[in-house]
């Protein structure tokens, strides 16, 4: 595969109004230049810019170092750290209809935006490896549909299955999250597909340096681009594809064991509950096993840091709290909360499928995203979990306890088990070879 390098499109953010600043000269759809501060506001099916009504806008850099300025851009959506900020970003401008609001949607080379993802996913001081593999991953994740012949898998939530057997209603539940939501833009900005925040996050000359060392290059297994996943922290142990999205398998996207070596005193297959509840219990060595500040402020951005629990994490509930946030978050009512039993752990541990058996109704639900969704008010930070279940009167727990392991999907390659592979020597493709085990390195322009 031998390609220019592509032009990609970012959804930034999507509302009624959007007020944004010209900073520089852009040419306007109608070749006229605008500048400054401006206002767009979804009426009646168009956008209201400037006295009159179109049905996109379109504003182009009249040079490489035009910038516009975005107000209220939402961060970390739908978890812990959510925020509003005002970013700034290079490139070309475009509003457009989405249902009855405005989107603004970015033009940038992909180049450019991967030096803004690789300073707003993580800090533009990691170290000099791990920037260059994140850089590649994120390179193969985004490419990933848009080059391999342009093919989109079909990846869309499942509704729900519902059965109702004669003694208690019992409805079963999988569902997944993928980015083939976005139909007007390639990817959006925010958590559900990669952190970009534009020029907003100051980059650093190593983060430059990074990307145009590993310019064009991507993951290859099987003449395609690699769908390269990443995660905060796998917890010891790296989930398979199939285990958190579609039933798809991917020969790089498998079980790793996050360590140089393997564990003496864990049974690794965590498939089985009793492996699973030994090793989220205790605190195995891993590569993402550690508490120094130094490498986890190269890895993590601010908001981040307020995460100070991550490898093994415990949450606590009373029976009213996760009654309560059960019901809102699912849309059931459970009455009060009896028991969780996993039915089906993945890989890492995580739980992939899991029974919620309630006074007046049982679940079964997943996949982990849901999971997670469903048992806090934003989202856990993993479905790799165990409940303990204390003061239980007439059959019913007073209070739950959940102690957990790793930060997010745990798919693919691991943020912090990667910086600190990077702190202990290791180089980008060595660190590629033990996440993405069967992929190959290959530059594509």
């Amino acid at each position: 595969m031998n390609i220019a390098e592509p032009t990609i499109q970012i959804g930034i953010l999507t509302a009624c109004e959007i007020s944004f600043k010209l900073n520089d000269n852009f040419k306007f759809s109608d070749n006229q230049i605008y500048s400054g501060k401006k206002l767009a506001i979804y009426r009646k099916g168009k956008i209201l810019f400037n006295g009159e009504f179109h049905d996109e806008l379109n504003f182009k850099p009249t040079s490489e170092n035009c910038s516009f300025d975005l107000r209220n851009v939402v961060i970390g959506i739908g978890f812990h750290w959510q925020r509003m900020e005002t970013q700034r970003f290079k490139g070309a401008l475009k509003i457009i209809i989405e249902g009855q609001k405005l989107t603004v949607v970015n033009e940038i080379k992909v180049e450019d935006y991967l030096t803004s993802v690789i300073s707003s996913e993580m800090s533009a001081t990691a170290s000099d490896e791990l920037l260059k593999a994140h850089a590649v991953i994120s390179r193969s994740w985004l490419l990933n549909p848009i080059l391999n012949n342009n093919r989109r898998q079909t990846r869309d939530s499942r509704n729900p299955d519902i059965s109702v057997d004669s003694a208690l209603s019992s409805v079963h539940i999988v569902k997944w999250y993928e980015r083939d939501a976005h139909t007007h833009f390639d990817v959006c900005a925010d958590d559900h597909c990669q952190r970009y925040q534009g020029i907003t996050k100051a980059s650093t000359q190593a983060v430059i340096e990074a990307i145009e060392a590993t310019k064009g290059q991507v993951l290859m297994y099987n003449g395609e681009i690699c769908d390269a996943r990443f995660s905060k922290s796998c917890g010891g142990v790296s989930e398979n594809f199939e285990n958190c999205w579609a039933p798809e398998h991917y020969p790089y996207l498998t079980k790793v064991i996050d360590n140089s070596s393997m564990h003496e005193n864990f049974a690794t297959d965590l498939t089985i509950e009793e492996n699973a509840e030994k090793w989220i219990r205790e605190s195995p060595e891993a590569f993402c096993n550690t508490n120094d500040k130094k490498i986890l402020s190269q890895v993590l951005n601010n908001y981040d840091q307020e995460t100070t629990d991550f490898y093994r994490w415990k949450v606590e509930y009373t029976q009213a709290q996760m009654a309560e946030i059960i019901s809102r978050r699912s849309g059931y009512d459970f009455g009060e909360i009896i028991d969780f039993k996993p039915l089906k752990r993945g890989e890492s541990g995580r739980i992939i499928e899991l029974q919620i058996t309630g006074t007046k109704l049982t679940v079964i639900v997943g996949k982990e995203l849901e999971i997670r969704k469903w048992l806090s008010n934003s989202h856990l930070y993993s479905s790799a979990f165990v409940v303990d279940k204390s003061d239980i009167k007439d059959g019913v727990p007073q209070k739950f306890t959940l102690t957990g392991a790793g930060w997010g999907h745990g798919v693919g390659l691991c943020q912090i088990g990667a910086a600190v592979m990077g702190e202990q020597g290791y180089k980008y493709h060595e660190i590629l070879q033990h996440y993405f085990q069967n992929a190959e390195l290959t530059t594509i322009y």
